[in-house]
């Protein structure tokens, strides 16, 4: 899919270089070309945050950790979505006398979009709501080094109890 930044669907004019459906079709191919783009830089960044997740050296309850996934599932969210519009503005473009093809093919590609959204929205409200929420509320929240320190001086106090 991302290979379309160097070869464009109905190929570029020989004369000037320029894509021909550019000037053919011009919002729809500006919707192609903006979505692909948009889909590129947030899949690689999705990519980069989950390898940042799995590379980390730290515990389970690190805040970095949480920020982390929340940028890269809205990140592979985003990616999802423009990557289907990619393929429906392609779609458009290439076969614009047949409409009979391109409403139901375009209403079949937001399916993905729904179920990534269906199955992986209430992970992402858990996490707000766990990293965000000490400060819209006002709660005292400790870090997790303190929360650790403090887990290991408990089990400490209770191995010195007869």
């Amino acid at each position: 899919m991302f290979a379309v930044a160097f070869t464009v669907p109905g190929g570029n004019d020989s004369g000037t270089g320029f894509p021909i459906l550019l000037h053919k079709t011009p919002t729809p191919f500006m919707i192609f070309m903006v979505s692909d783009a948009i889909s590129l830089f947030a899949a690689s960044s999705s990519v980069i945050m989950f390898l940042g997740i799995l590379t980390s050296h730290h515990a389970d309850e690190d805040y970095r950790k949480s920020s982390l996934l929340i940028i890269g599932l809205t990140s592979l969210f985003i990616s999802i979505a423009t990557m289907t519009i990619a393929f429906c503005a392609a779609l458009f473009i290439m076969l614009q006398s047949g409409l009979g093809v391109v409403i139901p093919t375009t209403l079949l590609a937001g399916i993905p979009i729904a179920c990534f959204g269906w199955l992986q929205f209430p992970l992402l409200v858990e996490i707000l709501g766990l990293t965000f929420s000490s400060k819209i509320f006002g709660k005292k929240e400790t870090s997790w080094m303190s929360r650790r320190t403090a887990d290991m001086v408990a089990l400490g106090l209770r191995g010195l109890r007869p």
